[in-house]
């Protein structure tokens, strides 16, 4: 079974086919019109239409929402939104009788939630007035569990993210946020934390999980599932005011608690606090959830930009799944929205040698990360015993005592700060990860739960056969070796942007280990603090930068908010020294007294001149950007456009100089000209350098030559049944190919393959497969399947780790 969106389009064709052209009587059709059947609604998405299970849809309606109506100039109420809402749920209910609608939408996206089974979902496409029908996809907190500070270790000074960006020199010319209210959309907050409830008012928010007014965090001890402290966190980057201080102090906050237990939710939920916070008045909405779907225009998305339209600012995380291209998901990938990426601030780099029992050394062993540098220090000179814990899950910590020992893990199965958190919680001092392929583990992750040190695979098995043989003891040998400056941390997701071709992240915030609030439950002992990291902690930075650059110049629309951040923004560079593209950092780390003072304004803050396909020839595409003279004189612009290398067959004509006089502006057009005959396939980022003669301004820029070299396959999801196996994968752009192979997890001997299908659409797409290779069932046993797809010449493939019984 494959599954793809518009299918029911040409099987409607087929049929018509058929009907027209088939030898038996037609007495039967005799009023049957055989022209072209009807346009029917879009399906996006994960859903099996073949199934009778229950699913729930987001239904988007053709008729505008309010704010989307008014932005394109058509008249449009409330009443009039619900009386066709109301028709197309009575056409819902009549071809789907199992149908249940959750919520309503009509501010920011016109539309509901409905439940339904899933193979009722075909007849809902061609109901009148029906435009796309969406998943209920799952958003999570885009950030770590952190660990918690300890009341007699808490200090004010560890919350450095906030001077290190130039906070509180803003905080010195008098904007703290004062007067501006910031929404966070997540798993609620501890309106009661002393260091927030000057924050709240009376009207604390909403609870979307509970429906009630009472946005509160989910408690420790709920039946439900596990306790969330993600949005009091989040809230107090924004906006703590006691022993810690966030970003604008000042500012009123709003909690939509959409994520319950776990920090967990749907797009139902989401979509409703994000019309929610608009109509309650929110000047700034903060987001730090997501998916790690590449799509601009799922349903979420959608409704940020017509809130952004509507001048409420938005900002997201950019997720978590770095550090490959191509890895952000959605709210992230709304085309208006801010999406941020996550920095680590500047650290210290420290030499390490590693010794076991008999003076026994290994020459690729480096420091991976560590929480702080008196942790990695502790560990120097000290012998430890060290202990195999395999792929360091919590069930394998579970059966090894590593209490004051270090731990010995393989790379695979789990990310790294998940083996260290895992390490931490069992009581480990350290940890030694290895690689489980060929060569070194390319990364380093400042602020892991323990001290951790890396090794090749070549070292890995070194050591684990001097453990067999009884040598059990390590020490370290550590010293300090360099300061690397702010950086981007690995796991920030990257971009760009799968059909928009936008750059993402737009701007980069601190988002490793971060101290903030969180709750105790506790009257008692109210103070909680936490160290968290990920975009979910470097979105709050900016979201709270929003607010100190409302309250200096409330007249700004979103536009020049979004600018100001952007073309202020600091570069960031690699650890050693090479700057990041794009496509990481976004415009750079963001400076919010610059963004401030900012007497110039290019707006939009970046360009993407889409893909180029034209094989002879030259083509040309037409660009242009705003140039905002804030200031009283008049100023004269000159542009200088470089791409990246400076390819043969790119060339950028614009204006030279520009006179924009004081307090006015003017659009400045530009041409770009490929011979994509001359270039690569893939993309070129480049940057737009605006100068005023005093100071300049860059604006991130990119364009695609032929098909762009997006992974073909993204996720894979394996569910056992009855008959063997669902394979369920994302293909973005679709594939020409796809098929599995299965090896073995243990020595990882090739079992075989299979061809599940070719010609596959876009997004998700299903196969069943039997579990046989070469007529033969897998023997028990845990093995790797691997998912590839292929697209013109271009094969990619993503894997999971399957237990066969």
């Amino acid at each position: 079974m494959v599954n793809t969106h518009r299918k029911f389009r040409s099987l409607l064709v087929s049929l018509v086919f058929l009907l027209s052209f088939s030898s038996f009587s037609l007495g039967a059709f005799a009023n049957t019109n055989t022209s072209s059947p009807p346009e029917l609604a879009e399906l996006f998405g994960d859903i099996n239409v073949s199934s009778s299970k229950l699913t729930t849809v987001i239904v988007e309606l053709e008729e505008e929402s309010l704010i989307e109506a008014k932005y394109k100039g058509k008249a449009q109420t409330k009443a009039s939104l619900e009386k066709e809402r109301k028709n197309v749920k009575a056409a819902v209910e009549k071809v789907a009788k199992s149908s249940k609608v959750n919520r309503e939408y009509d501010t920011v996206f016109s539309g509901f939630s409905v439940t339904l089974a899933s193979n009722e979902i075909p007849g809902i496409l061609g109901i009148p007035g029906v435009k796309a029908v969406y998943p209920d996809v799952t958003y999570t907190v885009t950030g770590d569990a952190g660990k918690l500070v300890a009341e007699d270790a808490y200090s004010p000074n560890m919350f450095n993210s906030v001077p290190h960006i130039g906070v509180d020199e803003v905080w010195e010319i008098g904007f703290t946020g004062k007067g501006i209210t910031v929404a966070v959309i997540d798993t609620g907050a501890d309106y009661t934390h002393p260091d927030l409830a000057h924050a709240f008012g009376d009207y604390k928010g909403w609870d979307f999980v509970d429906n009630d007014n009472d946005p509160q965090e989910t408690p420790v001890g709920d039946p439900r599932g596990e306790e969330t402290a993600h949005g009091t966190h989040v809230s107090g980057t924004v906006a703590a005011n006691g022993l810690i201080k966030g970003v604008a102090p000042d500012a009123t906050l709003l909690a939509y608690r959409v994520l319950g237990p776990g920090g967990s939710g749907t797009t139902t939920n989401v979509v409703a606090g994000i019309e929610r916070a608009v109509q309650d008045g929110a000047d700034v909405m903060n987001l730090s959830l997501g998916n790690s779907l590449n799509n601009p225009d799922w349903a979420t998305s959608i409704a940020l930009d017509w809130a952004m339209a509507e001048g409420v600012v938005a900002v997201t995380s950019n997720g978590n799944s770095g550090p490959d291209n191509w890895t952000v998901g959605s709210p992230g990938t709304s085309r208006d929205a801010i999406s941020v990426g996550a920095t680590q601030l500047p650290y210290n780099v420290y030499n390490v040698e590693t010794t076991t029992t008999g003076g026994v050394t290994y020459s690729t062993d480096k420091v991976m990360g560590f929480a702080s540098d008196a942790d990695l220090l502790a560990l120097d000179g000290v012998e430890y015993e060290y202990v195999y814990v395999g792929l360091g899950s919590a069930e394998e910590f579970a059966g090894v005592d590593v209490k004051g020992k270090i731990a010995l893990i393989s790379r695979g199965a789990y990310a790294f700060v998940d083996k260290a958190a895992n390490a931490a919680a069992a009581g480990a001092v350290g940890a030694i990860i290895f690689n489980n392929r060929d060569g070194e583990i390319p990364y380093e992750i400042p602020g892991m739960a323990v001290p951790t040190i890396k090794m090749d695979d070549d070292d890995g098995r070194k050591i684990l056969a001097e453990l067999e043989k009884g040598n059990n003891k390590v020490s370290f040998d550590i010293e300090f070796d360099r300061q690397i400056d702010e950086t981007v941390a690995d796991f920030s997701s990257r971009g760009p942007v799968m059909d928009t071709w936008m750059i993402k992240p737009d701007v980069s915030a601190p988002g490793v280990n971060i101290v903030s609030t969180v709750p105790t439950h506790n009257p008692d002992a109210p103070h909680g603090y936490a160290s968290y990291q990920g975009t979910s902690m470097a979105s709050p930075h900016v979201a709270g930068a929003v607010a100190l650059i409302l309250e200096a110049h409330p007249t700004y629309g979103v536009d020049n908010v979004k600018a100001a951040l952007m073309n202020t923004a600091e570069n960031l560079y690699d650890p050693n020294g090479v700057l990041y593209p794009h496509n990481t950092q976004g415009a750079g780390s963001i400076r919010p007294l610059d963004a401030i003072n900012a007497d110039t304004l290019v707006t939009t803050g970046s360009h993407s001149f889409g893909v180029f396909y034209k094989d002879k020839g030259k083509q040309v595409e037409k660009q242009h950007f705003t140039i905002k003279n804030l200031s009283n004189k008049r100023k004269t612009y000159s542009f200088d456009v470089k791409f990246t290398g400076n390819p043969d067959g790119i060339k950028v004509m614009t204006s030279n100089n520009l006179r924009v006089n004081g307090n006015k502006e003017q659009q400045v057009n530009f041409n770009v000209q490929v011979d994509a005959g001359k270039l690569n396939p893939g993309y070129y980022e480049g940057t737009i350098l605006v100068s005023d003669g005093a100071q300049s301004f860059e604006v991130p820029t990119i364009l695609f030559v032929k098909e762009p070299d997006y992974p073909r396959i993204t996720h894979f999801y394996v569910t056992e049944t009855e008959a063997g196996y669902d394979l369920e994968v994302y293909l973005p752009g679709g594939a020409d190919q796809v098929g599995l192979w299965v090896y073995t997890a243990d020595t990882f001997d090739y079992v075989g393959g299979k061809l599940l299908g070719t010609d596959a659409s876009k997004e998700f797409t299903s196969y069943s497969w039997d579990g046989k290779i070469n007529g033969e069932s897998l023997k028990p046993g845990e093995y790797y399947f691997f998912a590839y797809a292929e697209k013109d010449g271009q094969l990619d493939y993503v894997y999971t780790i399957v237990e066969v019984k």
